[in-house]
């Protein structure tokens, strides 16, 4: 073990655990001490850690608190772990937006919400472990180089438009535009990709929404699908660009154009590549399309499918369903999207199980505003404001996607003991899939 003159870095790679009987710990590495380079390379972030850690033999330069320098030589199999955590999944800070994009949902949130709901993140390397989108106008050309390196694929790309001038002003960035050419570096280095095309009206729509899938349309097949959603306009917009909600004609334009695209990149490549966001489905009056069109869910998060794969997956469940005497009354809140859905649900498990009465709800959503439809931005107040007073049964059922990941919260910090306190009856959380909608009904 020896000493060596090292750079220090500004976020320092500390180790928070370490695995029982593993290398790190046969090693003598302890938490508290700091990683300070790998085979001489010092580590950036998670990727550069697990690439070099993969090989059969390495040299960790390893720091203990009281500032004496280790040098650890290893051999291990090339797929074995050294047992470290580091306590960070990215093991260095998220990277912030540097635009000001005319439709940024996190400039219309109200004030007084929790500091988290406030960062604008775009981070690439948040797009490959959590599905982000990013603008690329965020990434160096070092950040190209490690994605095609790491092979850190797909990344999704919210491309709003492929007009360079236009992309400079909706995001408010002069950089917007050229940023696009690192698209053409990703498809060289054959790097999957896929995109999203916040829609907003009079702006980015029409003709330019026609020149947008014409020009992405050159990636195929690396760039699998990009999705187009309309803008979510809050009631929180004083001082921001003015932005005109889609009207149930816009939407239906906006469908015809999809759906014409659709039809014609099946024809030549097999897959519909563009896809329209469900919400447009709801303002058009239109029912969503079948499974097939979805190209097998790739945008699932972005609100593109879910209805659809609900619907099916309930089906399917339904189909071995018998019936029985069962006799229970319960409820049901979702938001205005699915709303439709959910009570036709409801009505078939009525049928199948005359003992059992579903009541369902729709919340509208008061606190960002009527025209934002999802159940996930419902806030606690909406929800129990609105219940109060209705025939709930003896339970009431909610979406998992209204509370904060792995928790009992909602956007609005209330929580499900509070709802469940405030409207008298217990509040059973449902999983995503049509199934657990069955087996929620069916307790």
């Amino acid at each position: 073990m020896g000493k060596r003159q090292h750079t220090t870095k500004t976020h320092k790679h500390i180790v928070q655990t370490v695995e029982q009987g593993s290398i790190a710990e046969e090693m003598g590495i302890e938490p508290g001490d700091v990683l300070l380079s790998v085979n001489g390379n010092e580590i950036e972030d998670i990727f550069d850690y697990q690439y070099y850690v993969e090989d059969e033999e390495i040299l960790l330069l390893i720091e203990k608190p009281d500032g004496e320098q280790w040098e650890l030589e290893i051999g291990k199999d090339a797929d074995e772990q050294l047992g470290i955590g580091f306590g960070e999944g990215l093991m260095d800070e998220y990277r912030s937006c540097c635009n000001r994009c005319i439709f940024c949902f996190i400039d219309q949130m109200p004030p007084g919400m929790r500091d988290t709901l406030y960062f604008k993140d775009d981070d690439s390397r948040l797009s490959f472990l959590q599905g982000n989108y990013v603008t690329l106008t965020n990434m160096t050309d070092h950040d190209v180089e490690r994605i095609i390196k790491y092979r850190l694929e797909p990344i999704n790309i919210s491309f709003h438009t492929t007009n360079p001038e236009l992309r400079c002003r909706m995001l408010h960035n002069r950089f917007a535009g050229d940023a696009l050419k690192k698209v053409d570096a990703f498809y060289q280095g054959g790097i999957e990709m896929n995109g999203q095309i916040v829609l907003c009206r009079g702006i980015n729509d029409k003709d330019e929404l026609e020149r947008s899938i014409r020009d992405l349309t050159r990636y195929i097949p690396l760039l699998k699908s990009v999705s187009v959603v309309p803008v979510g306009l809050t009631r929180f917009r004083d001082g921001l660009c003015p932005l005109e909600p889609f009207t149930r004609e816009d939407a239906r334009e906006v469908l015809a154009v999809i759906h014409r695209w659709q039809e014609k990149l099946f024809e030549e490549y097999g897959m519909h590549f563009i896809h329209a966001g469900d919400e447009w489905y709801l303002l058009a009056g239109q029912e969503v399309p079948e499974e097939r069109r979805y190209d097998g869910y790739l945008q699932l998060e972005n609100g593109v499918g879910m209805l659809r794969l609900l619907m099916d997956e309930f089906e399917e469940g339904y189909r071995s369903l018998t019936g029985d005497k069962r006799e229970e009354e319960l409820s049901i809140a979702t938001g205005k999207l699915a709303y439709p859905y959910i009570r036709k649900m409801a009505a078939r498990m009525e049928e199948r199980f005359p003992g059992i009465r579903i009541h369902v709800y729709a919340i509208e959503n008061r606190f960002f505003g009527e025209r934002i439809t999802v159940a996930g931005l419902i806030t606690g107040q909406d929800l129990t404001g609105q219940l109060k007073g209705k025939n709930l049964g003896k339970r009431l059922l909610i979406p998992c996607s209204m509370l904060r990941a792995d928790e009992d919260v909602f956007l609005d910090d209330y929580t499900v003991e509070q709802a469940a306190e405030a409207l008298q009856v217990p509040v059973d959380i449902v999983k995503s899939s049509g199934q657990d909608l069955i087996d929620a009904i069916l307790n």
